[in-house]
Protein backbone atom coordinates (compact mmCIF):
# COMPACT_ATOMS: atom_id res chain seq x y z
CA UNK A 1 0.00 0.00 0.00
CA UNK A 2 2.98 2.52 0.13
CA UNK A 3 2.51 3.91 -3.36
CA UNK A 4 -1.05 3.76 -3.30
CA UNK A 5 -4.31 1.26 -3.17
CA UNK A 6 -4.81 1.29 -6.78
CA UNK A 7 -0.94 0.52 -7.72
CA UNK A 8 -1.55 -2.44 -5.35
CA UNK A 9 -4.44 -3.35 -6.81
CA UNK A 10 -2.77 -3.57 -10.25
CA UNK A 11 0.19 -5.76 -9.07
CA UNK A 12 0.38 -9.27 -10.76
CA UNK A 13 2.06 -12.42 -8.87
CA UNK A 14 4.67 -13.32 -9.68
CA UNK A 15 3.56 -16.76 -10.59
CA UNK A 16 1.64 -14.45 -13.16
CA UNK A 17 4.56 -12.72 -14.38
CA UNK A 18 6.55 -15.72 -14.89
CA UNK A 19 3.89 -17.56 -16.80
CA UNK A 20 3.64 -14.11 -19.15
CA UNK A 21 7.91 -14.56 -19.57
CA UNK A 22 7.77 -17.78 -20.56
CA UNK A 23 4.64 -17.01 -22.96
CA UNK A 24 6.33 -13.57 -24.31
CA UNK A 25 9.23 -16.23 -25.34
CA UNK A 26 7.25 -18.40 -27.36
CA UNK A 27 7.26 -21.69 -25.31
CA UNK A 28 3.80 -23.47 -25.52
CA UNK A 29 5.56 -26.43 -23.41
CA UNK A 30 7.79 -26.76 -20.49
CA UNK A 31 9.70 -29.91 -19.42
CA UNK A 32 9.93 -31.32 -15.90
CA UNK A 33 9.43 -33.39 -13.08
CA UNK A 34 7.06 -32.48 -10.18
CA UNK A 35 8.01 -31.77 -6.47
CA UNK A 36 6.89 -30.46 -3.47
CA UNK A 37 8.68 -27.52 -3.65
CA UNK A 38 7.52 -26.84 -7.45
CA UNK A 39 4.06 -27.54 -6.16
CA UNK A 40 3.11 -23.78 -6.55
CA UNK A 41 5.01 -22.78 -9.90
CA UNK A 42 3.14 -25.96 -11.29
CA UNK A 43 0.04 -24.56 -10.13
CA UNK A 44 0.76 -20.50 -11.32
CA UNK A 45 1.86 -21.91 -14.78
CA UNK A 46 -0.10 -24.99 -15.47
CA UNK A 47 -3.47 -23.01 -16.66
CA UNK A 48 -1.53 -20.93 -19.60
CA UNK A 49 1.83 -22.92 -20.47
CA UNK A 50 1.83 -27.14 -21.14
CA UNK A 51 3.79 -28.92 -18.19
CA UNK A 52 5.22 -31.97 -19.79
CA UNK A 53 5.94 -34.49 -17.17
CA UNK A 54 9.42 -36.23 -18.32
CA UNK A 55 10.67 -39.42 -16.70
CA UNK A 56 12.90 -37.94 -14.83
CA UNK A 57 15.11 -35.03 -14.44
CA UNK A 58 17.79 -35.22 -16.42
CA UNK A 59 15.77 -36.17 -19.66
CA UNK A 60 13.16 -33.01 -18.81
CA UNK A 61 16.10 -30.93 -19.01
CA UNK A 62 17.43 -32.85 -22.40
CA UNK A 63 13.83 -32.09 -24.03
CA UNK A 64 14.73 -28.16 -22.78
CA UNK A 65 17.47 -28.43 -24.98
CA UNK A 66 16.02 -29.88 -27.87
CA UNK A 67 13.52 -27.28 -27.29
CA UNK A 68 15.75 -24.62 -27.66
CA UNK A 69 17.45 -26.49 -30.61
CA UNK A 70 14.51 -26.43 -32.49
CA UNK A 71 12.77 -23.25 -31.00
CA UNK A 72 15.49 -20.83 -29.61
CA UNK A 73 14.89 -21.23 -26.09
CA UNK A 74 13.58 -24.17 -23.68
CA UNK A 75 12.24 -24.48 -20.21
CA UNK A 76 12.74 -27.22 -17.89
CA UNK A 77 10.95 -27.31 -14.21
CA UNK A 78 12.07 -29.54 -11.25
CA UNK A 79 11.87 -29.08 -7.42
CA UNK A 80 14.92 -28.29 -5.16
CA UNK A 81 17.87 -29.82 -4.85
CA UNK A 82 16.72 -33.45 -5.56
CA UNK A 83 15.24 -32.29 -8.73
CA UNK A 84 17.50 -29.79 -10.07
CA UNK A 85 20.70 -31.42 -9.57
CA UNK A 86 20.08 -34.22 -11.87
CA UNK A 87 19.93 -31.76 -14.44
CA UNK A 88 23.62 -30.32 -14.51
CA UNK A 89 24.56 -33.02 -17.31
CA UNK A 90 21.90 -31.19 -19.46
CA UNK A 91 23.01 -27.60 -17.96
CA UNK A 92 26.55 -28.90 -19.08
CA UNK A 93 25.24 -30.03 -22.64
CA UNK A 94 23.69 -26.44 -22.70
CA UNK A 95 26.53 -24.58 -22.24
CA UNK A 96 28.44 -26.57 -24.55
CA UNK A 97 25.86 -26.07 -27.34
CA UNK A 98 25.25 -22.57 -26.47
CA UNK A 99 21.78 -23.18 -26.01
CA UNK A 100 19.82 -20.87 -24.32
CA UNK A 101 17.67 -23.22 -21.37
CA UNK A 102 16.41 -21.76 -18.41
CA UNK A 103 16.47 -24.43 -15.50
CA UNK A 104 13.60 -23.59 -12.97
CA UNK A 105 13.79 -25.06 -9.40
CA UNK A 106 11.18 -24.63 -6.57
CA UNK A 107 12.88 -23.26 -3.68
CA UNK A 108 12.67 -23.28 0.09
CA UNK A 109 10.10 -20.32 1.32
CA UNK A 110 12.02 -17.75 2.11
CA UNK A 111 10.79 -18.12 5.89
CA UNK A 112 12.02 -21.73 5.80
CA UNK A 113 15.59 -20.51 5.20
CA UNK A 114 17.13 -20.74 8.93
CA UNK A 115 19.00 -23.04 10.87
CA UNK A 116 16.94 -25.72 10.23
CA UNK A 117 18.28 -28.50 8.04
CA UNK A 118 15.29 -29.06 5.08
CA UNK A 119 14.87 -32.52 3.82
CA UNK A 120 16.25 -31.73 0.35
CA UNK A 121 19.57 -29.87 1.35
CA UNK A 122 22.89 -31.81 1.19
CA UNK A 123 23.79 -31.25 4.76
CA UNK A 124 25.57 -33.97 6.74
CA UNK A 125 25.07 -34.78 10.38
CA UNK A 126 28.17 -32.92 11.42
CA UNK A 127 27.92 -29.81 9.61
CA UNK A 128 28.19 -26.68 11.74
CA UNK A 129 25.83 -24.46 10.02
CA UNK A 130 22.92 -25.25 7.27
CA UNK A 131 23.89 -25.06 2.89
CA UNK A 132 21.05 -23.99 1.38
CA UNK A 133 22.86 -22.73 -2.10
CA UNK A 134 24.38 -26.43 -3.08
CA UNK A 135 22.18 -26.29 -6.05
CA UNK A 136 23.16 -22.71 -7.13
CA UNK A 137 27.18 -23.79 -6.17
CA UNK A 138 26.63 -26.36 -8.58
CA UNK A 139 25.45 -24.62 -11.97
CA UNK A 140 27.40 -21.93 -11.35
CA UNK A 141 30.53 -24.50 -11.08
CA UNK A 142 30.01 -25.45 -15.19
CA UNK A 143 29.98 -21.68 -15.97
CA UNK A 144 25.94 -20.67 -15.52
CA UNK A 145 24.49 -17.54 -14.53
CA UNK A 146 22.32 -18.38 -11.69
CA UNK A 147 19.97 -16.73 -9.05
CA UNK A 148 17.76 -16.91 -6.33
CA UNK A 149 14.75 -14.47 -7.09
CA UNK A 150 14.00 -12.64 -3.50
CA UNK A 151 10.58 -11.50 -2.08
CA UNK A 152 10.24 -7.78 -0.88
CA UNK A 153 12.80 -7.46 1.97
CA UNK A 154 10.54 -5.32 3.89
CA UNK A 155 7.09 -3.26 4.62
CA UNK A 156 6.89 -0.68 1.94
CA UNK A 157 9.86 -1.97 -0.13
CA UNK A 158 9.40 -2.93 -3.68
CA UNK A 159 9.31 -6.35 -4.65
CA UNK A 160 11.60 -6.81 -7.97
CA UNK A 161 11.21 -10.45 -8.27
CA UNK A 162 8.98 -10.85 -11.79
CA UNK A 163 11.58 -7.91 -13.22
CA UNK A 164 14.49 -10.36 -12.05
CA UNK A 165 13.30 -13.42 -13.75
CA UNK A 166 12.31 -11.41 -17.10
CA UNK A 167 16.37 -10.25 -16.98
CA UNK A 168 17.84 -13.96 -16.35
CA UNK A 169 15.56 -15.10 -19.16
CA UNK A 170 16.66 -12.24 -21.61
CA UNK A 171 20.07 -13.25 -20.60
CA UNK A 172 20.07 -16.85 -21.38
CA UNK A 173 18.08 -15.54 -25.06
CA UNK A 174 20.28 -13.19 -25.72
CA UNK A 175 23.75 -14.96 -25.05
CA UNK A 176 22.76 -18.39 -26.44
CA UNK A 177 23.87 -19.55 -22.63
CA UNK A 178 21.31 -21.53 -19.96
CA UNK A 179 20.25 -19.85 -16.76
CA UNK A 180 19.89 -21.41 -13.54
CA UNK A 181 16.29 -19.85 -11.20
CA UNK A 182 15.84 -21.07 -8.06
CA UNK A 183 12.33 -19.38 -6.92
CA UNK A 184 11.33 -19.40 -3.22
CA UNK A 185 8.05 -21.51 -2.74
CA UNK A 186 6.22 -18.83 -0.56
CA UNK A 187 7.42 -16.18 -3.45
CA UNK A 188 4.97 -17.73 -6.22
CA UNK A 189 1.69 -16.24 -5.27
CA UNK A 190 2.81 -12.92 -3.63
CA UNK A 191 2.48 -9.39 -5.41
CA UNK A 192 5.67 -8.15 -7.70
CA UNK A 193 6.13 -5.30 -9.26
CA UNK A 194 4.65 -5.00 -12.76
CA UNK A 195 6.55 -4.84 -15.85
CA UNK A 196 6.52 -3.69 -19.37
CA UNK A 197 7.45 -6.59 -22.04
CA UNK A 198 9.17 -5.20 -25.24
CA UNK A 199 6.52 -5.94 -28.40
CA UNK A 200 8.52 -8.39 -30.13
CA UNK A 201 11.26 -10.47 -29.22
CA UNK A 202 13.43 -9.24 -31.09
CA UNK A 203 13.82 -5.65 -29.36
CA UNK A 204 15.18 -6.94 -26.24
CA UNK A 205 18.67 -5.87 -27.29
CA UNK A 206 17.97 -2.50 -28.29
CA UNK A 207 20.58 -0.26 -28.42
CA UNK A 208 23.16 -3.02 -27.34
CA UNK A 209 24.78 -3.59 -30.72
CA UNK A 210 27.61 -1.16 -30.84
CA UNK A 211 30.21 -2.31 -32.94
CA UNK A 212 30.79 -0.46 -35.90
CA UNK A 213 33.02 -0.75 -39.27
CA UNK A 214 30.95 -2.91 -41.37
CA UNK A 215 31.32 -1.10 -44.25
CA UNK A 216 35.30 -1.29 -44.21
CA UNK A 217 34.86 -5.02 -43.61
CA UNK A 218 32.51 -5.33 -47.06
CA UNK A 219 35.13 -3.30 -49.16
CA UNK A 220 37.73 -5.75 -47.92
CA UNK A 221 35.33 -8.96 -48.54
CA UNK A 222 34.40 -7.13 -52.00
CA UNK A 223 37.58 -6.55 -53.11
CA UNK A 224 38.28 -10.42 -52.56
CA UNK A 225 35.57 -11.81 -54.34
CA UNK A 226 35.95 -9.63 -57.52
CA UNK A 227 39.47 -11.57 -57.55
CA UNK A 228 37.94 -14.98 -56.97
CA UNK A 229 36.89 -17.52 -59.42
CA UNK A 230 35.83 -19.89 -57.03
CA UNK A 231 34.52 -18.73 -53.73
CA UNK A 232 32.69 -20.54 -50.65
CA UNK A 233 30.97 -20.24 -47.77
CA UNK A 234 31.54 -22.60 -44.87
CA UNK A 235 29.21 -21.53 -42.55
CA UNK A 236 29.66 -22.87 -38.51
CA UNK A 237 27.22 -23.26 -35.39
CA UNK A 238 27.28 -20.45 -34.39
CA UNK A 239 24.07 -19.01 -36.01
CA UNK A 240 21.89 -22.77 -35.38
CA UNK A 241 19.51 -20.24 -33.62
CA UNK A 242 20.07 -17.24 -35.96
CA UNK A 243 17.03 -17.43 -39.07
CA UNK A 244 17.64 -14.03 -39.94
CA UNK A 245 21.40 -14.62 -40.55
CA UNK A 246 20.38 -17.80 -42.04
CA UNK A 247 17.86 -16.26 -44.33
CA UNK A 248 20.95 -13.24 -45.62
CA UNK A 249 23.17 -15.97 -46.20
CA UNK A 250 20.99 -18.71 -48.85
CA UNK A 251 19.80 -15.09 -50.39
CA UNK A 252 23.45 -14.10 -50.55
CA UNK A 253 24.56 -17.26 -51.78
CA UNK A 254 21.78 -17.63 -54.17
CA UNK A 255 22.31 -14.42 -55.73
CA UNK A 256 25.64 -14.67 -56.78
CA UNK A 257 25.76 -18.53 -57.38
CA UNK A 258 28.02 -19.06 -54.21
CA UNK A 259 28.38 -22.72 -53.05
CA UNK A 260 28.49 -23.38 -49.26
CA UNK A 261 29.20 -25.97 -46.96
CA UNK A 262 28.71 -26.57 -42.74
CA UNK A 263 30.74 -27.72 -40.36
CA UNK A 264 30.13 -30.13 -38.27
CA UNK A 265 28.37 -28.77 -35.38
CA UNK A 266 26.41 -27.25 -38.34
CA UNK A 267 25.12 -30.44 -40.46
CA UNK A 268 21.34 -29.97 -40.59
CA UNK A 269 20.81 -26.08 -40.53
CA UNK A 270 20.46 -26.36 -44.28
CA UNK A 271 18.96 -28.13 -47.13
CA UNK A 272 21.66 -30.70 -48.54
CA UNK A 273 19.69 -31.26 -51.55
CA UNK A 274 20.03 -27.66 -52.82
CA UNK A 275 22.33 -27.27 -55.54
CA UNK A 276 24.45 -24.88 -53.86
CA UNK A 277 24.83 -27.08 -50.65
CA UNK A 278 28.48 -29.34 -50.38
CA UNK A 279 27.21 -30.34 -47.22
CA UNK A 280 29.22 -31.06 -43.82
CA UNK A 281 33.16 -30.75 -44.56
CA UNK A 282 35.54 -31.94 -41.96
CA UNK A 283 38.53 -32.85 -43.89
CA UNK A 284 39.46 -36.31 -44.23
CA UNK A 285 36.28 -37.53 -42.87
CA UNK A 286 33.85 -36.16 -44.91
CA UNK A 287 31.97 -38.00 -46.53
CA UNK A 288 30.28 -35.46 -49.45
CA UNK A 289 30.40 -34.95 -52.91
CA UNK A 290 31.32 -31.46 -52.79
CA UNK A 291 34.57 -32.76 -50.71
CA UNK A 292 36.62 -32.79 -53.53
CA UNK A 293 35.39 -29.33 -55.08
CA UNK A 294 36.46 -27.51 -51.27
CA UNK A 295 40.04 -29.25 -51.01
CA UNK A 296 41.23 -28.69 -55.05
CA UNK A 297 39.15 -25.78 -56.61
CA UNK A 298 37.74 -22.93 -54.07
CA UNK A 299 40.30 -20.20 -53.89
CA UNK A 300 38.45 -17.68 -51.51
CA UNK A 301 36.53 -18.74 -48.01
CA UNK A 302 34.15 -16.31 -46.37
CA UNK A 303 34.33 -18.32 -42.86
CA UNK A 304 31.03 -17.34 -41.23
CA UNK A 305 30.23 -17.85 -37.38
CA UNK A 306 32.46 -21.08 -36.89
CA UNK A 307 33.72 -21.28 -33.54
CA UNK A 308 35.62 -18.97 -31.38
CA UNK A 309 38.13 -21.48 -30.40
CA UNK A 310 38.77 -24.44 -32.64
CA UNK A 311 37.84 -27.76 -31.71
CA UNK A 312 39.09 -31.14 -32.51
CA UNK A 313 36.23 -33.06 -33.61
CA UNK A 314 34.85 -30.24 -35.99
CA UNK A 315 38.30 -29.69 -37.57
CA UNK A 316 39.15 -33.58 -38.16
CA UNK A 317 40.26 -34.39 -34.98
CA UNK A 318 43.74 -32.31 -35.67
CA UNK A 319 44.81 -34.75 -38.54
CA UNK A 320 45.53 -31.50 -40.45
CA UNK A 321 43.99 -32.96 -43.35
CA UNK A 322 41.08 -29.82 -42.65
CA UNK A 323 41.79 -27.64 -45.58
CA UNK A 324 39.67 -24.44 -44.58
CA UNK A 325 41.01 -24.33 -41.02
CA UNK A 326 44.57 -24.00 -42.93
CA UNK A 327 43.20 -21.85 -46.04
CA UNK A 328 45.80 -18.87 -46.24
CA UNK A 329 42.91 -16.57 -48.49
CA UNK A 330 40.16 -16.61 -45.90
CA UNK A 331 37.62 -13.56 -44.13
CA UNK A 332 37.25 -14.71 -40.37
CA UNK A 333 33.43 -13.29 -40.13
CA UNK A 334 33.56 -14.92 -36.28
CA UNK A 335 30.70 -12.93 -35.01
CA UNK A 336 30.91 -10.89 -31.45
CA UNK A 337 27.92 -8.75 -31.11
CA UNK A 338 24.69 -10.47 -29.68
CA UNK A 339 22.36 -12.37 -32.00
CA UNK A 340 24.89 -11.93 -34.58
CA UNK A 341 24.15 -8.42 -35.41
CA UNK A 342 27.68 -7.79 -36.52
CA UNK A 343 27.21 -10.30 -39.20
CA UNK A 344 23.70 -9.44 -40.10
CA UNK A 345 24.86 -5.99 -40.98
CA UNK A 346 27.83 -7.35 -43.13
CA UNK A 347 25.90 -9.22 -45.11
CA UNK A 348 22.98 -7.00 -45.66
CA UNK A 349 25.66 -4.21 -47.05
CA UNK A 350 27.01 -7.47 -49.18
CA UNK A 351 23.79 -8.05 -50.70
CA UNK A 352 23.41 -4.92 -51.83
CA UNK A 353 26.94 -3.30 -52.94
CA UNK A 354 28.32 -6.79 -54.37
CA UNK A 355 27.67 -7.41 -58.42
CA UNK A 356 29.96 -10.32 -59.56
CA UNK A 357 27.98 -13.80 -60.36
CA UNK A 358 30.37 -16.68 -60.12
CA UNK A 359 29.99 -19.55 -62.20
CA UNK A 360 29.14 -22.74 -60.11
CA UNK A 361 28.25 -26.36 -61.07
CA UNK A 362 27.60 -28.90 -58.11
CA UNK A 363 29.91 -31.66 -58.14
CA UNK A 364 27.85 -34.94 -59.50
CA UNK A 365 27.84 -37.79 -57.12
CA UNK A 366 27.82 -41.09 -57.79
CA UNK A 367 23.93 -42.52 -58.03
CA UNK A 368 22.81 -43.73 -54.32
CA UNK A 369 21.15 -46.50 -56.38
CA UNK A 370 24.67 -47.90 -56.83
CA UNK A 371 26.21 -47.40 -53.82
CA UNK A 372 23.59 -50.10 -52.35
CA UNK A 373 23.75 -53.47 -52.30
CA UNK A 374 20.18 -55.09 -51.43
CA UNK A 375 21.69 -58.18 -50.49
CA UNK A 376 23.94 -56.90 -48.19
CA UNK A 377 24.15 -57.02 -44.87
CA UNK A 378 23.24 -53.67 -43.19
CA UNK A 379 25.74 -52.01 -40.51
CA UNK A 380 26.82 -49.17 -39.64
CA UNK A 381 29.28 -48.96 -43.15
CA UNK A 382 26.31 -48.57 -45.28
CA UNK A 383 23.20 -47.66 -42.89
CA UNK A 384 23.78 -43.88 -44.44
CA UNK A 385 23.77 -44.62 -48.03
CA UNK A 386 20.92 -46.85 -47.65
CA UNK A 387 18.86 -44.11 -45.49
CA UNK A 388 20.11 -41.39 -48.62
CA UNK A 389 18.16 -43.49 -51.09
CA UNK A 390 15.29 -44.21 -49.28
CA UNK A 391 15.40 -40.33 -48.78
CA UNK A 392 15.09 -40.15 -52.35
CA UNK A 393 12.53 -41.73 -52.98
CA UNK A 394 9.84 -40.79 -50.63
CA UNK A 395 8.42 -37.13 -50.13
CA UNK A 396 8.63 -37.53 -46.26
CA UNK A 397 11.13 -35.52 -44.71
CA UNK A 398 13.45 -37.66 -42.26
CA UNK A 399 14.45 -35.48 -39.54
CA UNK A 400 17.93 -37.69 -37.83
CA UNK A 401 18.34 -37.74 -34.58
CA UNK A 402 21.87 -40.09 -33.55
CA UNK A 403 22.67 -40.97 -30.37
CA UNK A 404 26.88 -40.20 -29.43
CA UNK A 405 28.82 -43.44 -30.77
CA UNK A 406 28.69 -45.04 -34.10
CA UNK A 407 25.01 -44.02 -34.76
CA UNK A 408 26.85 -40.21 -34.56
CA UNK A 409 29.48 -40.83 -37.00
CA UNK A 410 27.73 -42.84 -39.13
CA UNK A 411 25.38 -40.15 -39.25
CA UNK A 412 27.40 -36.98 -41.28
CA UNK A 413 27.46 -39.10 -44.46
CA UNK A 414 23.64 -38.97 -44.28
CA UNK A 415 21.94 -36.36 -46.66
CA UNK A 416 19.93 -34.31 -44.93
CA UNK A 417 16.74 -32.38 -46.25
CA UNK A 418 15.36 -29.38 -44.69
CA UNK A 419 12.02 -30.01 -42.41
CA UNK A 420 9.63 -27.33 -41.37
CA UNK A 421 11.73 -27.19 -37.75
CA UNK A 422 14.26 -25.78 -39.74
CA UNK A 423 16.91 -28.50 -38.41
CA UNK A 424 17.18 -31.96 -40.66
CA UNK A 425 19.73 -33.41 -38.15
CA UNK A 426 19.98 -32.74 -34.48
CA UNK A 427 22.76 -34.36 -31.96
CA UNK A 428 24.94 -33.43 -29.28
CA UNK A 429 28.84 -33.08 -31.51
CA UNK A 430 30.74 -31.70 -28.62
CA UNK A 431 29.68 -34.76 -25.97
CA UNK A 432 27.93 -32.20 -23.97
CA UNK A 433 26.33 -35.45 -22.87
CA UNK A 434 25.35 -38.50 -23.78
CA UNK A 435 21.82 -39.93 -23.65
CA UNK A 436 20.08 -37.10 -25.61
CA UNK A 437 18.29 -39.05 -28.65
CA UNK A 438 15.06 -39.49 -27.56
CA UNK A 439 14.39 -36.82 -25.27
CA UNK A 440 15.43 -34.70 -28.24
CA UNK A 441 13.31 -36.92 -30.67
CA UNK A 442 10.45 -36.39 -28.41
CA UNK A 443 10.30 -32.65 -28.63
CA UNK A 444 11.14 -32.83 -32.26
CA UNK A 445 8.08 -35.59 -32.90
CA UNK A 446 5.45 -32.71 -30.89
CA UNK A 447 6.95 -30.22 -33.58
CA UNK A 448 6.48 -32.22 -36.46
CA UNK A 449 2.66 -33.12 -34.73
CA UNK A 450 2.64 -29.34 -34.69
CA UNK A 451 3.16 -28.52 -38.13
CA UNK A 452 1.15 -31.26 -39.77
CA UNK A 453 3.75 -32.22 -41.82
CA UNK A 454 5.02 -34.95 -43.80
CA UNK A 455 8.00 -35.58 -41.65
CA UNK A 456 9.67 -38.37 -39.56
CA UNK A 457 12.22 -38.32 -36.46
CA UNK A 458 14.15 -40.70 -36.75
CA UNK A 459 16.12 -41.59 -33.66
CA UNK A 460 19.59 -44.13 -34.59
CA UNK A 461 20.64 -45.53 -31.71
CA UNK A 462 22.66 -48.72 -29.90
CA UNK A 463 21.49 -51.19 -27.88
CA UNK A 464 23.62 -49.30 -25.12
CA UNK A 465 22.28 -45.88 -25.50
CA UNK A 466 18.67 -47.37 -26.01
CA UNK A 467 18.80 -49.15 -22.56
CA UNK A 468 19.27 -45.82 -20.63
CA UNK A 469 17.05 -43.73 -22.16
CA UNK A 470 13.79 -46.14 -22.90
CA UNK A 471 11.96 -44.96 -20.28
CA UNK A 472 11.32 -41.83 -22.62
CA UNK A 473 9.46 -44.15 -24.80
CA UNK A 474 6.30 -43.82 -22.64
CA UNK A 475 5.86 -40.36 -23.75
CA UNK A 476 5.79 -40.65 -27.78
CA UNK A 477 2.51 -42.81 -26.65
CA UNK A 478 1.23 -40.17 -23.73
CA UNK A 479 2.05 -37.74 -26.92
CA UNK A 480 0.24 -39.61 -29.26
CA UNK A 481 3.63 -38.98 -31.96
CA UNK A 482 5.68 -41.31 -34.53
CA UNK A 483 8.81 -41.65 -34.05
CA UNK A 484 11.16 -44.58 -35.92
CA UNK A 485 13.97 -45.86 -34.15
CA UNK A 486 16.89 -47.65 -36.15
CA UNK A 487 18.27 -49.96 -33.24
CA UNK A 488 21.72 -51.12 -33.89
CA UNK A 489 22.27 -54.16 -31.51
CA UNK A 490 25.70 -55.57 -30.76
CA UNK A 491 25.56 -55.72 -26.94
CA UNK A 492 29.49 -53.66 -26.93
CA UNK A 493 29.71 -49.96 -25.82
CA UNK A 494 32.19 -49.04 -28.45
CA UNK A 495 33.04 -45.68 -27.66
CA UNK A 496 36.34 -46.02 -25.35
CA UNK A 497 36.27 -49.56 -26.07
CA UNK A 498 39.71 -51.19 -24.68
CA UNK A 499 39.08 -54.30 -23.65
CA UNK A 500 36.42 -57.37 -23.57
CA UNK A 501 35.42 -56.75 -19.65
CA UNK A 502 32.02 -56.86 -18.23
CA UNK A 503 31.72 -53.02 -18.39
CA UNK A 504 31.85 -53.04 -22.15
CA UNK A 505 28.65 -55.54 -22.27
CA UNK A 506 25.49 -53.47 -22.28
CA UNK A 507 22.85 -55.73 -23.42
CA UNK A 508 21.88 -59.50 -22.56
CA UNK A 509 21.10 -62.69 -24.96
CA UNK A 510 18.06 -62.95 -23.42
CA UNK A 511 16.39 -59.35 -23.62
CA UNK A 512 14.10 -59.11 -25.98
CA UNK A 513 13.28 -55.45 -27.48
CA UNK A 514 10.23 -56.69 -29.30
CA UNK A 515 8.23 -56.66 -26.06
CA UNK A 516 9.27 -53.61 -24.89
CA UNK A 517 8.17 -51.87 -27.96
CA UNK A 518 4.60 -53.98 -28.03
CA UNK A 519 4.25 -52.56 -24.15
CA UNK A 520 4.49 -48.88 -25.66
CA UNK A 521 1.82 -50.13 -28.36
CA UNK A 522 4.33 -49.88 -31.07
CA UNK A 523 5.56 -52.36 -34.00
CA UNK A 524 9.24 -53.47 -34.50
CA UNK A 525 10.67 -56.20 -36.82
CA UNK A 526 14.32 -57.47 -36.92
CA UNK A 527 16.47 -57.21 -40.19
CA UNK A 528 19.15 -58.28 -41.82
CA UNK A 529 20.19 -57.57 -45.24
CA UNK A 530 19.78 -53.79 -46.87
CA UNK A 531 16.82 -55.20 -48.84
CA UNK A 532 14.99 -55.78 -45.53
CA UNK A 533 15.74 -52.67 -44.19
CA UNK A 534 13.77 -50.63 -46.84
CA UNK A 535 10.85 -52.55 -47.14
CA UNK A 536 10.52 -52.54 -43.11
CA UNK A 537 11.28 -48.74 -42.83
CA UNK A 538 9.36 -47.87 -45.65
CA UNK A 539 6.25 -49.74 -43.64
CA UNK A 540 7.23 -47.36 -40.80
CA UNK A 541 6.64 -44.16 -42.79
CA UNK A 542 2.84 -45.26 -43.99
Amino acid sequence: MNLGKAYNESLPTLGEVITEVIQFFGAERIYGVGGDFAANLIAAIATKVAICPSSNEMHAGFSACAKAEVDGIGFCLSTYMVGSLPCASAAALAVTEGLPVVFISGAPAEAEVDDLAIHHTLHPNTAWKTEYDNALNAFAALGVKVERLQGQRALGHPNVAGERFYQLVAHAYKTKQPVFIEIPRDQVFQKTQPIQLPKLVGEICGCEHVLTGSELVVDAIIEKLVNAQFPLLYIGDRLKHNKTLQRLLMAFANKFNIPYATSWFAKGIFDEFEPLCLGAYNGVFTQTSGRDYIENKVDYVIDVASSILPQDSNIAFATGTHKIELFTNKTLLKGGALLEQDLIDIFQLLLQRHEKMFDFSKPIPEAEGKKVNHQHELDFNNLASTLNLIQNQTTTALVYLPEVGNSYFASYSLKVKLSSLGRGWLTNPWYGAMGTALPYARVVAQRIQDNAKDERAVVIIGDGGFHFQLNELIHFLKDKTDVSIIYMRNNVFHLGKSGDDAIYHCNDERFDVHQVIKAYQGHSTTINTVGDFIAGFKDTLN
